[in-house]
């Protein structure tokens, strides 16, 4: 399934989304520029993941963290904005536009921004919590997005989605309820992610998860009191 738009229409500009997918885009292609033409442009970009991606073993500790290395701490943050490629980029930006706008609604701008950050942070520790002592980078704002959709679906179940399905060569639009969208999402994420035990690299399965369930607790956390107006 591949959700395409959902039929809830926010009632504000979603400018921190916005926002979110313009630094998103570009840093990718930054990272791009790095990487064209091949041979030290793929090299190039590879130390960039390698020095700005968040790497388990050096947040805990596990590993040696270089003197011309940033903190740790810091590639938490940068590597929410960084991706391992077009579609992995184009996937993360697709849904966080889908669902993003109505979470920032509901939150308020700067609210949105706190719970955003701190989904992706709660997804980079769920991580590094199952792989403390990988060296593998972690790039992406799959963990940050999957908070979003963590709160969208506690907020609007039962608002419907149009996703594509397609099965072999058949194909066809249809809407789906958010909590069968969603619901499929995260079930295949803790499928994916028990099977992924003891594998190094590939999809950060458990950050998703932990996203999920971070930004469905934060939700809570930050929302604004009835009878109060999101800023």
């Amino acid at each position: 399934m591949f959700p395409l738009k959902d039929d809830n229409p926010s009632q504000s500009t979603p400018i921190v989304t916005i926002g979110l997918i313009l630094v998103n885009a570009l840093v990718f292609l930054y990272q791009f520029s790095l990487e064209v033409g091949g041979g030290q442009g793929a090299q190039a970009g590879q130390a960039f993941i390698e020095e700005f991606g968040l790497v388990p073993c050096r947040l805990t500790g596990a590993c040696r963290v270089g003197m011309d290395l940033p903190s740790p701490i810091l590639t938490i943050f940068s590597s929410m904005f960084m991706h391992g490629g077009l579609f992995h980029i184009a996937g993360n930006m697709l849904y966080l536009w889908i669902f993003g706008n109505n979470v920032e609604d509901v939150l308020g701008h700067g609210r949105y921004l706190v719970f955003y950050l701190a989904s992706g942070v709660a997804a980079a520790l769920a991580q590094t919590a199952i792989g403390p002592s990988s060296a593998v980078p972690m790039v992406g704002a799959s963990g940050a997005v999957s908070g979003v959709l963590g709160a969208y679906l506690v907020l609007f179940p039962h608002a419907h989605v149009t996703t594509l399905i397609i099965l072999g060569f058949f194909f066809r639009l249809v809407k789906i309820p958010a909590v069968v969208v969603l619901g499929f999402w995260i079930v295949l994420q803790v499928l994916n992610g028990l099977g992924s035990f003891g594998a190094s690299g590939g999809v950060a399965f458990f950050a998703h998860i932990g996203g999920f369930l971070a930004g469905m607790g934060l939700l809570f956390l930050l929302r604004p009191r009835a009878g109060t107006r999101a800023g």
